[in-house]
């Protein structure tokens, strides 16, 4: 009997014609047995051997994949090594070109400004001037209003620009400032309430900044009085009351807890529907008297909160 070319030969890359393999395979038994059973052939070895146009059935079956391209991820080489250094983040996101980099130093420049100002804010009341503190204090209100801004308009805000705003108010706003009060007062009523008073400053200032990093922003109202707007209101009180009183010391405790409280504060941006007639009014108060009409707009504005509040409380809700 004469046999074949493909039955003598028992390779895999054999000559034989396409499907009979197969098909053989199928009578014989099970594919997963037959593949387990059937040594691989390395493409390398058989290349030289294949004729144009064939492929063995481990290939057509099973290809060899390629090896990986490029370096491990974070992720891996966490994973194989948990010790392995942190690996850093960029504190830009996005495009990384020479003026996204300019803005985004210049609105952080404006964020290190103000914790430069509070320091030197602190040394000078510890060195016993406080008016010049003081003023120091408004130079760091006037850099907070422009960090934010500054990366808005240039599109470089970032998260690590958010928190680092948040560390500089507490630095200008939560310690600078009740110290500077503090060391302004100090000779004119007791240590233990006003020093209660101004501790009770930096924990609300803390507690505000905190909770303003965790909440859904609103864009009308404040929930409690601004971390800035107190500093504003403490800061010029010192460059401006002359008599000291133990009411004082209440007016900044009311302050600070002010900041922790949930009643809606309108923004600076709402004094537009402020009616035009009222404008004069408080111009021509500061004209007559600085300190009484100071005190009344802060005022106002302490007891607009608690109104605002009432007034939405009194409004009938929707139903649902």
């Amino acid at each position: 009997m004469r046999t074949t070319p493909w039955r003598r030969r028992r390779v895999t890359d054999s000559p034989r014609p396409a499907g009979r393999g197969l098909a053989r395979l199928r009578r014989s038994g099970s594919l997963a047995r037959r593949l387990v059973a059937i040594r691989p052939i390395h493409p390398i070895r058989t290349l030289g051997r294949r004729r144009a146009g064939q492929t063995s059935v481990i290939e057509s079956i099973a290809p060899v994949s390629p090896a990986p391209v490029g370096l491990p991820t974070t992720s891996q080489v966490r994973e194989s090594d948990p010790d392995a250094p942190p690996v850093p983040i960029s504190l830009l996101p996005g495009e990384h070109t020479p003026a996204r980099r300019f803005y985004f130093a210049l609105a952080n420049a404006c964020t290190v400004t103000s914790i430069l100002l509070g320091m030197g804010a602190v040394m000078l009341a510890l060195n016993g001037q406080v008016q010049i503190a003081a003023a120091l204090l408004l130079g760091c209100i006037v850099m907070d209003a422009l960090d934010g801004p500054l990366a808005r308009k240039f599109g470089v805000s970032s998260p690590f620009g958010a928190q680092m705003d948040s560390l500089a108010d507490m630095c200008s706003f939560g310690i600078a400032t009740p110290l500077v009060v503090f060391q302004a007062l100090s000779n004119d009523l007791p240590t233990w309430a006003l020093g209660g008073a101004c501790a009770l400053v930096a924990v609300c200032a803390a507690i505000r900044l905190a909770r303003f990093n965790v909440s859904p922003k609103d864009g009308r109202y404040f929930s409690g009085v601004p971390t800035t707007l107190a500093a504003t209101v403490l800061a010029i009180g010192t460059l401006l009351l002359t008599g000291t009183h133990l009411v004082v010391t209440v007016g900044i405790a009311v302050l600070a807890l002010m900041m922790v409280s949930g009643f809606p504060y309108a923004k600076l941006s709402q004094l537009r529907k402020v009616p035009a007639w009222l404008w004069p009014l408080p111009i021509v108060g500061l004209l007559l008297d600085m300190e009484i009409t100071f005190l009344v707009l802060v005022a106002i504005y302490l007891v607009s909160g608690p109104l605002l509040w009432a007034v939405h409380r009194r409004r009938p809700q929707p139903a649902l």
